[in-house]
């Protein structure tokens, strides 16, 4: 029980530690926080745990061998991935300038959408599913707990949106809201390169 406790903590922080790093992701809620609504963003939150979750499970289920042993599968996903990237950089550089004003400084974006984006943002790089992996492999002993297939998917969930959630409520704040008002064009074309550079990075990696 010790030993579980104690490798459940050090993959809690290693995934909370991987979750606040910089990146698409965080990108993506931040810049959704400010441009759109609280809740848009805090769906983008749910979607980025989501996609945690379901990389928690292939991790389980022997995804990092199978990506091993066949690398021409992981070169499939690393350029679907890399290409889902590059197509949202885009976005962020033709996004209309007339779709925010002043009065409400919000784009009108669905929760359904938010979240779908927030899952395939998430899912895009599948070199975090061999992270995730890496990170069991050094934590957990051979004999995995039939209780660990639950609690660490569910564990991976409820950090990320727990943190993409707080990203979310910090940032839909009005002063952040209205610097991005301010300084949009340059904030999105800064964000649409920096979103770029992560497709290209992936598909070169």
């Amino acid at each position: 029980m010790t030993y579980d406790l104690i490798a459940l903590s050090a993959i809690g922080l290693a995934i909370l530690l991987g979750a606040m790093s910089p990146g698409a992701s965080f990108l993506l809620v931040a810049r959704t926080a400010m441009s759109s609504s609280r809740r848009a963003a805090l769906a983008v939150a749910v979607g980025m745990g989501f996609g945690a979750l379901v990389f928690a499970v292939i991790a389980l289920a022997g995804l990092h061998t199978l990506l091993t042993l066949v690398p021409s599968l992981y070169t499939s996903l690393k350029i679907a991935g890399g290409c889902y990237l590059l197509w949202l950089a885009l976005k962020m550089f033709r996004r209309p300038s007339g779709r925010i004003t002043h009065s409400v400084g919000t784009e009108d974006i669905s929760i359904s959408k938010a979240f779908t984006t927030g899952v395939f943002t998430q899912i895009s790089n599948p070199h975090t599913a061999l992270v995730f992996a890496s990170i069991f492999s050094a934590a957990l002993t051979t004999n995995i707990q039939p209780a660990m297939y639950i609690i660490l998917p569910l564990m991976a969930f409820i950090i990320d949106v727990l943190w993409y959630a707080l990203v979310s409520c910090l940032l839909s704040t009005d002063r952040p809201r209205q610097a991005y008002i301010r300084y949009r064009k340059f904030i999105d074309k800064l964000s649409g390169g920096f979103m770029a550079f992560l497709g290209v990075r992936l598909l070169l990696k």
